[in-house]
């Protein structure tokens, strides 16, 4: 195939789900009426895990508070990454654009304190610019970030200072996207996931541009979460997969993995918003840039 499986995305970080609930809505799938069953939550969850570990992977769990009930979906909790020997590691914490989640940041913070993270915030107490890390990948040498619903232009330019890295942001417009990890999957150096109908229409040509040989969803392909999903190697453990993608994806030499992830659906979340990959590398993965730079369609 002549294409480089992902180095990173073996070791996750995920929250237990022990008070997940719908408390409120901030996304088009969240309804108070609609709440999620427990048991059957924790059975998905530990589903994923298993499949995680199954594929090579390593979960980390952190305990949910109880008055975080979206603090499950670990991905939005914040940008961790290494040094290139994998000594020093650091993260970005995400300044959630709601205020409910922003309860899970203190929490978090302890974590990776605990676990010798560096710790950075792009914004606190309400001030500075909002990021979320759901709307962040590392590919291709650079910092692939989605901004509009939930992280703002000026997020991209701390990160690209801060960090010393390439950042390519891309305008996402459609409500049930809102998130860049619902409408882009990296799978490995050549492919990638991309549904154009998540994004402006520069912005969708830019990222089909970026990707040597994209597979694109439908609309309706990518709202059943299809692009919500982790790679481990030549393993994608998704939520769903539409038969004319799985055709794809096993045609690219590509191990299916679909995990029942439903009572999850119901706070607008899915396999990679439940996973926060550890192991990405500064200069393995994102290559270092003098000061830094931003680039948008």
């Amino acid at each position: 195939m002549g294409s480089t499986e992902l180095r990173w995305g073996h070791d996750y970080l995920m929250v237990e789900p022990n008070h997940f609930r719908v408390d409120y809505a901030i996304n088009p799938f969240m309804h108070l009426h609609d709440q999620p069953d427990p048991l059957r939550a924790r059975a998905e969850w530990l589903a994923l895990v298993e499949a995680i570990e199954s594929a090579g992977g390593r979960a980390h769990v952190l305990p949910q508070l109880p008055g975080a009930p979206d603090m499950v979906y670990a991905m939005n909790l914040g940008l961790a990454l290494q040094s290139e020997d994998g000594a020093a590691r650091q993260v970005v914490m995400s300044h959630m654009r709601y205020a409910q989640r922003r309860v899970e940041t203190p929490a978090a913070d302890e974590w990776f304190a605990v676990h010798q993270y560096t710790r950075r915030s792009i914004g606190r107490d309400g001030v500075g610019a909002h990021f979320e890390a759901g709307d962040a990948f590392a590919w291709r040498g650079e910092l692939v970030v989605g901004l509009g619903p939930r992280t703002e232009e000026l997020a991209l330019k701390h990160l690209a200072t801060d960090l010393g890295v390439s950042v390519r942001g891309f305008r996402i417009i459609h409500p049930a996207m809102y998130h860049m990890d619902l409408g882009f999957c990296p799978l490995d150096d050549t492919h990638a996931m991309v549904c154009p109908a998540a994004f402006e229409d520069a912005s969708a040509q830019a990222l089909l541009a970026l990707v040597p040989e994209p597979l694109v969803l439908t609309e309706n392909e990518a709202l059943t979460f299809c692009a919500n999903s982790i790679v481990l190697g030549r393993t994608i453990v998704m939520p769903a997969c539409p038969d004319r993608v799985r055709a794809l994806l096993v045609e690219w030499g590509f191990e299916v993995v679909v995990v029942e992830v439903g009572e999850f659906l119901k706070g607008g979340g899915a396999t990679r918003c439940l996973t926060n990959p550890l192991d990405v590398r500064l200069g393995r993965d994102l290559a270092t840039v003098s000061g830094g730079r931003v680039t948008l369609p």
